[in-house]
């Protein structure tokens, strides 16, 4: 038994594996544990409190798969319900279809009676503002005057959103997997996107293949960062293919990882042509090896099994 998540989803991973060994089927143990994430507003990138779009717009992405049914569902810009992987569940396990986008997913959500809520949280608001105010000098907006300045919110764009700390800061999202005491895997992935991206847009998180993906007889794969690159190399699903012909979970995200950065467009590499973006795979083997791999190190994947919870170090492809 053993349950993995991104870095951010310490917590998850403990959560679904406590319940995945009293009897809960991984997939339910997966979901609950993001669930702890989703309700987590200093959590920027995932659920209530999640970074909104350009318009100051939360829009949710989700997605599960279970490995004993092979089925999986998704939910894109789900607005207003902070529990996306709860209704991409039920999408998956009440009707037929894979993927259900804005204004559908919404409705699906009501038929089920999630309740509906505000998402934008105060201090999500106030950065949406301030990237309002600094983005152009061509627009409405005047930049904030000094004695207007949000000391927190300025420190976060100047750490985590301009220069080399845009490969993080950009973009973030949960990802946990379990496998149970049958040795049956499931995983789910739960995002709030790129801060102030389009309104609309679809990153890799829902897509299953892209974002998740996972076969019981081979192990499991789910991605967080750069969305576009997971989207157009379909990485969970090449990496758990990997996996089948007998490379390790270590050699196949890194493999993968070789890949992505062969092909990154040009306007995506630094002076050196390595990409510019970050992103990380975290692979759980159906013999239940585990490895996280990064882009760019060094990152951490949380892991939690019968020696506890804990992070661990990423391999990376590149160190800075």
């Amino acid at each position: 038994m053993k349950a993995i998540a991104s870095h951010n989803g310490l917590a998850a991973a403990q959560r679904a594996y406590e319940l995945a060994s009293t009897g809960s089927s991984p997939l339910d143990a997966c979901v609950a544990g993001v669930a702890l994430i989703e309700d987590d507003p200093e959590e920027l990138t995932v659920g209530y409190g999640g970074l909104p779009n350009e318009d100051g717009v939360v829009e949710l992405d989700a997605a599960v798969m279970d490995g004993r049914l092979h089925r999986g569902a998704g939910v894109a810009a789900l607005q207003k319900v902070r529990h996306p992987a709860q209704v991409a569940q039920r999408l998956m396990e009440q009707t037929t279809r894979a993927l259900l986008v804005g204004e559908g997913a919404l409705r699906f959500a009501q038929a089920n009676g999630f309740p509906e809520e505000n998402l934008l949280t105060d201090k999500a608001r106030r950065m949406w503002l301030y990237w309002k105010r600094t983005r152009s000098n061509f627009d409405d907006w005047r930049r904030p005057a000094a004695d207007e300045t949000d000391l927190d919110v300025e420190h976060w764009f100047a750490t985590r959103f301009y220069g080399q700390a845009a490969r993080e800061g950009r973009h973030g999202t949960v990802h946990c997997a379990v496998q149970g005491p049958t040795g049956d895997l499931a995983c789910t992935t739960s995002t709030s996107g790129h801060a102030f991206k389009l309104a609309g847009r679809v990153g890799d998180s829902p897509i299953l293949g892209a974002g998740l993906y996972v076969d019981n007889e081979a192990g499991t794969c789910g991605s967080i960062g750069h969305g576009e690159a997971n989207l157009t190399h379909l990485s969970s699903f090449a990496a758990v293919e990997l996996m089948r012909t007998g490379l390790s979970p270590v050699d196949a995200g890194l493999e993968l990882l070789r890949r992505i950065a062969a092909k990154t467009p040009e306007h995506e590499r630094d002076e050196n042509g390595r990409p510019k973006f970050n992103l990380q795979l975290f692979l759980l083997h159906h013999s239940g090896a585990h490895a996280g791999v990064a882009m760019w190190g060094p990152k951490q994947i949380a892991v939690c099994d019968e020696q506890g919870g804990r992070l661990e170090d990423c391999t990376p492809l590149y160190e800075r």
